[in-house]
């Protein structure tokens, strides 16, 4: 009877270990990367939901083994989101008149078969999310310039937890958060920055002003004795200062300074010279000399400079150049243009991980200072292996085409700085400008918040032609498109995320490929031992086990 009791006791205990599990799954995720395994910001984002969420996967179809890699890792991430949130998943395939109506956009494969013939195949990377009557479109497939077709699928794959949570997050925002450009010293114009705000209103309400734009009166005496509220900004979750040509007002420091005690969050694009394009262009040079717009003692204490000089690369964009000796039949050849620089990223932060190269021109070099303020200090972008400093002052020529080789000794150059943590203030020790209307102390550190400091305004602006905007990081000499829409949306999520999401692009999967070199040349002998090898196996263990059985009942 103890026997029996034992194994009823041992298959209850299992069966309400069953159940149990049925209930609350638990899950163990062993790999080396934590592949399976979702962050806590996924986690708390997905428990917030109260209504189901509709997935509809469009990767479908005939599909070859990368894409199908790809489409297993969506559909496992899937379902670990489904353990912590309400997930109803769909496969569907897509007709032409529905992709277009939402605007998908398909990929075209071209692949070569073993016959020798090139077969071509259609697919459609996205996913649809759709989460109390509002719908998100999810971009599976990152394709980034310079990269393989692996690396981008593996790329891809370590991205898909971001691109689900980042279009959950968007689904679930009651509020859309704002963002402030600021004018009043000669920054871009609209038409310059239009894809910047284009490429920022997926996320945020994209302002446009003046610190004291308000304060304005018919009578400039009036002005001056207007007070200036000191909580202007407060309604802002980031504000951006793009290439100001004319100093800041000691008023307009100090509501900035203070902006960025009480947490707020700030994008600088500061370029460190001055030059003219118009007069490069009309007289083949321009000198360059330093551009002070009273924000240098703010970036120096908050542990940046913003350098008075520029650099050169000679991993840059070509322009085109007339090599004719003629004038009547002019002959334009792409010579490289080695102040336009192609900017490297970095894989270590989440604004640059997995990015392309970012597109710029005329940019000054960024120092971190201050070492031991123990502010967490990124670099964003960086020149190439090969690169020089132009001091100021100095001039830009356009003749200067053939530059010395030896003279560019110089190896990733900072040019973009990410900074997060507490701040000194930089008016800690001296009274509140005259104008201010606040009966506040001044705050001399900051809650913990973040800023991005870049050396040229380049990387956020747009080219116009024919008073059309085009798009960020677009060179319409060589046709190509980099990195910097990608950057600039990057830059501001990254500084507005309080929930962490930003995060999640820091994850890494180990790319593990195999090599296909080998394997095509050793196709006959792989498929042979893959084959023979576990039928002589069995066959080994079976003789084993004859000859064993045999001596024991012989006997």
């Amino acid at each position: 009877m103890r026997k029996y009791a034992l194994y009823i006791l041992i298959v209850g205990l299992f069966l309400c270990l069953y159940g149990a599990l049925q209930v609350r799954p638990v899950r163990w995720d062993m790999t080396d990367d934590k592949h399976y395994s979702l962050s806590e910001a996924s986690k708390s984002l997905l428990r917030q939901t109260d209504e189901p969420i509709e997935v509809t996967l469009l990767l479908n179809g005939d599909l070859n083994a990368g894409f199908r890699r790809l489409k297993k890792a969506t559909e496992e991430t899937l379902e670990e989101m489904n353990v912590f949130g309400q997930f109803t998943i769909n496969n569907s395939q897509l007709t032409k008149d529905i992709a277009d109506s939402l605007g998908l956009r398909p990929i075209v494969i071209h692949e070569r078969e073993q016959n020798g013939k090139t077969a071509q195949t259609t697919v459609y990377p996205y996913a649809i999310m759709q989460y109390k009557g509002k719908r998100a479109v999810v971009t599976l497939l990152k394709n980034t310039r310079g990269l393989s077709g692996e690396e981008n699928l593996n790329a891809s794959i370590e991205q898909l937890e971001f691109a689900f949570m980042e279009a959950l997050h968007l689904l679930q925002q009651t509020e859309t958060p704002r963002v402030a450009i600021l004018e009043g010293h000669g920054e871009p114009d609209e038409a310059h920055t239009y894809d910047l705000m284009s490429a920022l209103s997926k996320y945020f309400q994209v302002d446009r002003g003046q610190i004291v734009e308000s304060q304005k009166s018919k009578d400039r005496d009036e002005v001056a004795h207007r007070p200036i509220d000191i909580h202007i900004l407060d309604g802002y979750k980031a504000i951006l200062i793009i290439d100001p040509q004319t100093p800041f007002s000691e008023q307009e420091r100090f509501i900035i300074d203070q902006y960025l005690m009480r947490g707020g969050a700030v994008l600088w694009a500061v370029n460190g010279v001055r030059f003219s394009e118009q007069v490069l262009q009309s007289d083949g040079f321009t000198p360059i000399l330093p551009l002070e717009v009273g924000l240098t003692d703010m970036l120096f204490r908050y542990g940046v400079r913003v350098n008075p000089a520029l650099v050169q690369d000679i991993q840059c964009l070509p322009i085109p150049v007339n090599v004719s000796n003629d004038p009547s039949q002019p002959n334009l050849q792409p010579m490289p243009w080695t102040y336009a620089p192609l900017l490297l990223t970095s894989q270590g932060s989440p604004v640059t991980k997995n990015m392309g190269q970012v597109m710029s021109t005329f940019v000054s070099p960024v120092d971190a200072v201050g070492g031991e303020d123990g502010i967490e200090k990124r670099v964003l972008l960086a020149t190439s292996t090969a690169s020089r400093v132009t001091a100021t002052p100095g001039e830009v020529d356009l003749n200067d085409l053939n530059p010395d080789m030896n003279a560019f000794q110089y190896q990733y150059v900072p040019v973009a700085v990410s900074m997060e943590g507490v701040f000194n203030s930089a008016f800690a020790h001296r009274m509140a400008p005259e104008g201010i209307e606040s009966d506040e102390p001044i705050l001399k550190t900051s809650r913990k918040t973040r800023q991005i400091v870049i050396g040229s305004s380049s990387i956020l602006l747009n080219e116009v032609q024919k008073n059309q905007a085009l798009p960020m990081g677009y060179d319409r000499y060589s046709g190509m498109q980099f990195s910097n829409r990608d950057f600039a949306a990057n830059a501001l999520l990254w500084l507005t995320d309080s929930e962490g999401l930003i995060s999640l692009r820091e994850k890494s999967v180990a790319l593990r490929l195999l090599n296909d070199k080998r394997a095509h040349d050793q196709r006959a002998q792989v498929q042979a031992v893959s084959t023979i090898l576990p039928v002589a196996i069995l066959a080994i263990i079976g003789g084993i086990v004859f000859v064993i059985r045999k001596r024991k009942y012989e006997k």
